[in-house]
């Protein structure tokens, strides 16, 4: 039986790696975003539906999303939560709009989505996966908004697994590293401003102390994500599988040691 997919963040990045990885393996998918062009591009390459919308709006879901989703395929067996964006500054220098932007593209649409999709995903005894990162785990520096939110996506992602495990449905996170996509394209601008470095540069320099010592592509994360939503993981829920290259395991006191 074809599975049916439901991909936020579906256009770029992440979403789309998995949005082409899924659907070349003959799944039915979904891609959800607000910006038209490049879902519409993705779905033109791949074969899936874009629907455009705000995967953090109850009222988006309920009166367009979802309805289109179930009108087309009749059920919901994943759910990749894939939204995402900045939320950079410290706690003082945020303004209360880039506080609620934060929580809105990073927490609040992955809420809204898992809520919306549950019915569904309780009927099939599907599964979701939420698109964290090692954010989720630490603090970077002047990023208290992505921060807070990021670690907010485990919290849920457990409470989900724990209320609807006994209902069939399992839920886990993926916490990312460095990944070379746009959003971390963008936040290495300044990075290649201060020190005159292309972008190759700047990404070598922030995994300098990684073990792997270089970003994941979308694509390496994507076929993580396949796994975690596949029936080869059908035992696996409330787990936080974390792929960054190693720079968990880090003890960062002891990096002074490194060049001796």
């Amino acid at each position: 039986m074809t599975r049916s997919v439901v991909i936020t963040g579906g256009g770029t990045g992440i979403g789309a790696a998995c949005a082409r990885l899924l659907a070349g393996q003959g799944d039915r998918v979904f891609i959800i975003g607000r910006r038209a062009a490049p879902l519409q591009a993705l779905a033109a390459e791949t074969g899936a539906t874009a629907l455009v919308g705000d995967a953090a709006s109850g009222d988006s879901w309920r009166d367009a999303l979802l309805p289109q989703i179930m009108r087309q395929a009749g059920r919901i067996d994943c759910l990749i939560a894939s939204a995402g964006g900045m939320g950079l500054g410290a706690l003082g220098d945020m303004t209360d709009d880039e506080w609620r932007q934060a929580l809105d593209s990073n927490l609040n649409s992955a809420f809204a989505s898992v809520r919306a999709c549950l019915p569904a995903l309780v009927n099939s005894g599907g599964n979701l996966l939420l698109v964290a990162s090692i954010a989720s785990l630490a603090a970077g520096p002047a990023a208290c908004g992505y921060v807070t939110a990021k670690h907010g996506l485990i919290g849920l992602m457990r409470s989900v697994a724990r209320d609807y495990g006994p209902l069939g449905v399992r839920a886990n996170a993926i916490c990312p590293g460095w990944v070379t996509t746009p959003m971390a394209d963008e936040e290495m601008q300044p990075l290649m401003a201060a020190h005159g470095w292309t972008l190759e540069q700047a990404y070598r320099e922030v995994c300098r102390d990684v073990p792997l010592r270089r970003p994941a592509s979308p694509a390496e994360i994507a076929e993580a994500c396949r796994f975690l939503c596949s029936p080869q993981a059908s035992i696996i829920t409330g787990a936080t599988l974390v792929a960054d290259g190693g720079a968990g395991a880090v003890d960062v006191p002891t990096l002074a040691f490194t060049s001796l």
